[in-house]
């Protein structure tokens, strides 16, 4: 999903959640290109980073966030990333963490294929690249997925 930058690629700014439970860590397998990563999208004019990431969240896993952390704001050159239909981008964007969230996880089927809980020392599905940059920065391991 990385893409060259050549200095006229549209910005955005995003926000993703990494949920907690215990050892594990929820990932989303994404439906536009099947690879696994952290539930979040774009910010909408108006909503602060924490509102997207909760927003988010509830999109693509149907969860409610409790307390949200910033664990992480990240930008440069690794967060160019390039989508299934041609568009490309650079990213700027939040990390949150939560450990407590209410709701029945669901995945829609379009947005989000699958969800599921992995070891958060042993994370061994495809990870597109941009989520493997996230991933690291939260200190979690990848495996050989």
């Amino acid at each position: 999903m990385e893409h060259e930058d050549d200095g006229t690629l549209p910005v955005l700014v995003a926000a993703g959640v990494l949920v907690r439970n215990g050892r594990h860590v929820l990932l989303q397998k994404r439906g536009d290109d099947g690879s696994w990563g952290l539930p979040g999208g774009a910010l909408n004019p108006g909503e602060t980073l924490e509102q997207a990431a909760r927003r988010e969240l509830l999109e693509e896993t149907g969860l409610v966030a409790g307390e949200l952390v910033l664990v992480d704001v990240y930008s440069g050159p690794e967060f160019v990333v390039s989508y299934p239909d041609g568009f490309s981008a650079y990213v700027v964007g939040a990390t949150y963490e939560a450990t407590e969230t209410t709701g029945t996880l669901t995945a829609d089927g379009g947005e989000t294929l699958a969800l599921e809980w992995f070891d958060r020392d042993d994370v061994t599905v495809p990870v597109n690249p941009f989520n493997q940059h996230l991933l690291r920065r939260v200190g979690l391991e990848l495996g050989s997925g």
